[in-house]
């Protein structure tokens, strides 16, 4: 399988941010090549293996099944060859949905939606600075006024990036809020805007209501430019991202999602199953503070990194 090379000092943050997943993925899947043996007893323990880093159980089982059908079909009996078909299979599964979606692009408007917790604020200044870099004119927008630390944060991040930060006071109406925002970006002719959300308690049924008149605002002040909905998920929770993309999904939709932290889990496994099992296209992660640590999704490199198949990248 040929991989598209990537810049070398990302590749090495994206293994190093990968390091615990890798030791509770690709250790014990090593451990499992070391038997020797390819047979019905080494896809039960892989199973296990798959299960324990959160790939989660339909996608493990739907990678388990294309596995057991190669190596029958190909006569597999190699370990370096089943690896190969893990990477490969894995690679088929995240690639199969795309997200048209680049933080590149002038003329969008996000909201960046996603429960307590997760780093959208963090999120929402980390994209900020990328679009900052291109020579994009944006605008953020404070509209988490449930927590007031949120709106004072995306401040602080507008101060160190230059840029201008729409905010009200804390408890205001974030529909609010958005409404300034677009008004604003409107009258100063910003190219992009990027509304900040409260942390939505996916449970609540008042608060994703709310968060759905958040989107109406924004749609009815777009004056020609495109929405996007951004979901941030956190890596560390596991399958509890699955059903809270589910939801979010469901009601406001999501053209892609984030996934942070993803250095502070033994569980990446996640990233496989958000695009498998919810169908929201993953198309950037966090795997640090640093502002440059939000990066694109590579499927090519992610599996690299997870499963060290190419040792020849450079730090």
């Amino acid at each position: 399988m040929k991989i598209a090379p990537i810049e070398a000092g990302w590749f090495a943050r994206l293994r190093q941010g990968l390091g615990r997943t890798k030791e509770g993925l690709l250790r014990p899947f090593e451990d499992l090549l070391r038997q020797g043996r390819i047979d019905q007893d080494f896809f039960a323990e892989l199973e296990a293996v798959l299960i324990q880093a959160d790939v989660g159980p339909a996608t493990t089982e739907k990678l388990l099944s294309r596995l057991r059908e190669r190596a029958a079909r190909e006569r597999i009996g190699e370990a370096e060859r089943i690896k190969e078909a893990l990477a490969e299979e894995i690679l088929g599964l995240l690639s199969g949905a795309r997200a048209d979606l680049d933080l590149a692009a002038r003329g969008v408007v996000y909201l960046v939606v996603g429960v307590n917790g997760v780093g959208k604020t963090t999120t929402a200044a980390k994209m900020a600075a990328r679009m900052r870099h291109e020579g994009i004119g944006v605008l953020l927008v404070a509209a988490d006024t449930f927590r007031a630390a949120a709106a004072e944060q995306l401040q602080v991040w507008g101060e160190r990036l230059g840029l201008e930060v729409i905010h009200h006071r804390a408890g205001a109406d974030p529909a609010a809020v958005a409404f300034d925002g677009m008004a604003a970006a409107n009258a100063r002719r910003y190219e992009n805007v990027i509304i900040d959300t409260a942390g939505r308690l996916h449970t609540k049924a008042n608060l994703m209501e709310e968060l759905r008149k958040v989107r109406r605002v924004a749609e009815a002040g777009l004056n020609g430019r495109a929405l996007r909905v951004l979901l941030v998920l956190d890596a560390t929770t596991g399958q509890n991202a699955l059903h809270q993309a589910q939801v979010f999904r469901e009601a406001v939709g999501a053209e892609a999602a984030i996934l942070t932290k993803l250095d502070g889990t033994a569980k990446g496994g996640i990233a496989v199953a958000v695009t498998r099992e919810v169908g929201v296209p993953l198309r950037y992660l966090g795997i640090g503070e640093a502002i440059e640590d939000l990066q694109d999704f590579d499927p090519e490199a992610f599996v690299e990194a997870l499963l060290e198949r190419d040792d020849s990248r450079g730090a």
